[in-house]
């Protein structure tokens, strides 16, 4: 490694170094994002799906598409508390290995409702694995290296995302069954990595936390409503990630149906490539944003991610051509890997080792809230105004929740000053 490090420029040295001398599991982790990611077929073209091949409404499509939000909620907080009790690896294993099933069994099912409900089925168990998910990560790494960690998280899914879309743009119209048999054989290969190679990390959250500038991060006693109560600053920062995942579900939902609203037959290849492009901006800008934006503190570089989903999105509204969709995918997606390499490391440099999953479960329900009222409500919005008209709205909505950073500034400080005062009492 060395060999070659030597004929590498200083400022790709520079660029790399978050991503060096992580923990053996986070690079497994990262390959194996990258396989699952590669396989990730149906998730970008759900919208298309429900309304070309099974032929449902706009209006209804969301609706069909915020109910399945609704049973992530049971699902997250069930996978948080048995990610916090049985361990992370278990919760795993079982969730995605039953999301893979029923992805299979959708390959070998006509389009019509029943797919509809098994889609929603292999959703939910993906949900429940997601704090699992989350708090390995957490696990594993330190505020250290926790940027770094997560960011080559974030770049192995888009790696694989670069080209999955691409390829599900080519079989959409003609072999939807192999759409669900590659995503469920992907995620079966993604998942084996992670069987053999990656340890349960549950042990780590057993004894508590020396380093004392990790205060935030030790052990605590007490239900997740509890320890909510005690670090409000989680809640309001949960709201308006909200307000920004609400316009991001519009990525997969308005962006698909306007591309084939002005495109035409060739709105979902169009839809592919917008897609395929979105992972390599990722790919190709992510070290250069992490290097950057390093010295600047989470919540300011969340801010900054929020208006640029403002002017991205809301761009689209007054320009529609395939170069301004090109643009806005460009755009957003600069603030997609900001909200992306700070979101997470902020919630865990704030969180209670004891409580990781149940914190992850709980705030991704609030997260997931977004998502899950987006469809619904911009469907209405879209049959009530127009797609142009929505996008502005849009616009305008995720410019009003990134002000609302202050809000969770403010009460992170008093936060910190209030765990402090009770450590002091606690050494007294």
């Amino acid at each position: 490694m060395k060999d070659i490090e030597k004929y590498l420029p200083k400022f790709i040295l520079k660029l790399l170094e978050p991503y060096r001398g992580l923990p053996k599991e986070v690079y497994v982790i990262f390959v194996s994002r990258i396989v699952n990611a590669i396989g990730c077929f149906v998730g970008p073209f759900l919208t298309l799906i429900l309304t070309k091949k099974i032929g449902l409404s706009s209006d209804v499509a969301g609706f069909y598409m915020s109910a399945a939000g609704l049973l992530y909620i049971p699902a997250s907080i069930i996978g948080g508390k048995l990610s916090d009790t049985l361990g992370r690896r278990k919760v795993i294993i079982l969730f995605d290995t039953l999301a893979i099933i029923v992805y299979m069994v959708c390959g070998f099912v006509q389009p019509s409702m029943t797919m509809v409900y098994l889609i929603m089925l292999a959703g939910t168990c993906m949900s429940a694995a997601g704090p699992a998910h989350d708090s390995l990560m957490a696990d594993l790494t330190t505020p250290e290296n926790r940027n770094g960690a997560y960011a080559l998280s974030y770049m192995g899914w888009n790696l694989g995302f670069a080209i999955g879309p691409l390829l599900a743009g080519m079989l959409f119209e003609n072999h939807l069954n192999l759409i669900f048999i590659g995503d469920a054989l992907t995620a079966l290969l993604s998942l084996t990595l992670i069987i053999f190679f990656v340890r349960e990390t549950i042990g780590n959250t057993k004894e508590d936390i020396s380093d004392a500038s990790r205060f935030m991060e030790r052990r605590e006693s007490g239900s997740i409503i509890s320890v909510l109560l005690r670090r409000p600053a989680l809640l309001i920062f949960a709201i308006v990630i909200l307000g920004y995942n609400f316009t991001y579900a519009q990525w997969g939902f308005m962006m698909p149906m306007h591309a084939g609203q002005n495109f035409g037959d060739k709105g979902a290849a169009y839809y592919g490539y917008m897609a395929s492009f979105n992972g390599i901006v990722v790919i190709a800008f992510t070290p250069l944003i992490t290097w950057l934006l390093r010295k600047i503190k989470h919540l300011k570089k969340i801010f900054i991610g929020g208006l640029l989903y403002a002017v991205g999105f809301g761009m689209l509204g007054i320009y529609n051509t395939l170069a301004a969709f090109f643009i806005s995918v460009f755009v957003f997606t600069i603030g997609e890997i900001i909200l992306s390499i700070s979101t997470m490391p902020f919630i865990a440099d704030n969180t209670p080792m004891s409580h990781r999953g149940r914190m992850s479960g709980v705030l991704g329900i609030l997260f997931g809230f977004g998502y899950t009222i987006s469809p619904m409500v911009m469907g209405t919005v879209i049959k009530t105004t127009g797609i142009e008209q929505s996008w502005l709205y849009l616009g305008i909505f995720v410019a009003i929740s990134s002000t609302c950073i202050v809000f969770v500034e403010r009460a992170i400080k008093k936060q910190k000053q209030d765990q402090l005062a009770l450590i002091e009492s606690e050494q007294a």
